[in-house]
């Protein structure tokens, strides 16, 4: 079950340079002119969760595989992209194929930096971005209208149901609210999820502020943060500079000391893959042997059977139990043996929505 989340903003906001870090690699490029991103990178990246260690050492596990979650590096955005300016037609087609978006949000001052807006103003950089993918939701909605009437008036009802949306999403567009401030009000989700539109997308805040505001934040940043708030959506404040050091740091305890001496408890990298998860609505549920010990990813509220899926989907098909206990159980048992003799392992059923730190055994028959 993949999942990915979308690197976006103005150019040169520090897209490019975040992803370096992310990936620990120097496969996109980060230059000082617009553009230098053009087809999106790709990086799998592994979900921090130190569960895993806990779990391989009392498994005396020979590997540890932990959840993962796809970010893209996207074309920076300009001013009219929803008209074909800069890259916007790519740039616009790129996330539709996203799971989330994570905007970038420049909240640093460097005169050797150009920003294309000519100032630095973070709110006002999310405006202009919002604003071309409330315009290319509209169009596309827009263009939706005429089929939709015809099918309709030919008794479909679902072209009916669909028409129904597209209409009261369009009037919530043209007051300058984007299509989620309306889309939980809809009880058919996959007629609105059909529709494929950038403003239901959720999204992450990450303010990119200079190296010695990364602990703190700074006044731009704090804006982000409450604008993110009051629109129900999420904020990371980082450094991608200091990020991309630590990234280049092979020893964790060189990493860990680097962290120290900025008055860092943790990357930022870290947060931001961690709030992607919680974007995402995404939990973790554990497999623990010899072989592995592994994290597995599904949506909250996943019911067992689908869960198993995410292993293999044999094991769906041929669901009979998963055979469960709490990691804090696992722990305190000193592993399944110990949790079977203090009758802690449950046997749950097709109707058992997974818990976040679930370790789970499936019993499957095909």
């Amino acid at each position: 079950m993949g999942f990915t989340c979308g690197i976006v903003g103005l150019p040169n906001v520090g897209k490019s340079t975040l992803f370096n870090a992310l990936t620990a690699t120097i496969s996109a490029q980060a230059e000082n002119y617009p553009f230098c991103t053009i087809e999106p990178n790709i990086g799998k990246i592994a979900v921090p969760d130190s569960r895993l260690q806990q779990l391989a050492k009392i498994a005396n596990s020979e590997k540890i595989i932990p959840a993962q979650i796809d970010f893209a590096d996207i074309a920076g955005l300009v001013r009219g992209a929803s008209k074909g300016e800069g890259l916007g037609n790519q740039f616009l087609g790129h996330i539709r194929e996203m799971d989330a978006i994570v905007h970038v949000v420049r909240c640093f001052e460097d005169t050797n930096i150009t920003h294309v807006e000519g100032r630095i103003d973070p709110l006002n950089d999310i405006e202009i971005i919002d604003t071309e993918l409330m315009i290319a939701d509209l169009e596309s909605l827009e263009r939706r209208i005429h089929p939709l009437l015809k099918l309709s008036r030919g008794n479909d009802q679902e072209a009916s149901a669909t028409l129904s949306i597209v209409e009261k999403v369009i009037d919530i567009l043209k007051e300058g609210e984007p299509a989620r401030s309306i889309a939980h009000k809809f009880e058919n989700k996959t007629l609105i999820n059909g529709l494929q539109l950038l403003t239901t997308k959720p999204v992450l805040y990450v303010c990119n502020v200079s190296e010695e505001e990364a602990s703190t934040g700074n006044h731009l940043s704090k804006k982000v943060e409450e604008f993110a708030r009051s629109n129900g959506a999420i904020a990371v404040t980082i450094s991608a500079s200091i990020e991309a050091e630590i990234a280049q740091l092979s020893s964790p305890d060189e990493r860990a000391e680097f962290l120290h001496s900025l008055g860092l408890k943790e990357t930022g990298l870290s947060r931001i893959v961690q709030a992607g998860y919680k974007l995402l609505g995404l939990i973790t549920y554990l497999t623990a042997g010899p072989k592995e010990s592994r994290a597995w990813t599904i949506r909250k509220g996943t019911k067992a059977p689908k869960a198993a899926a995410a292993i293999h989907t044999d094991f769906e098909k041929g669901f009979i139990c998963a055979e469960t206990i709490s990691f804090d159980q696992y722990i305190s048992c000193n592993g399944e043996v110990g949790a079977k003799e203090a009758g802690k392992i449950r046997q749950e059923g097709r109707e058992y929505i997974v818990e976040d730190g679930d370790v789970i055994m499936f019993r499957f028959n095909v």
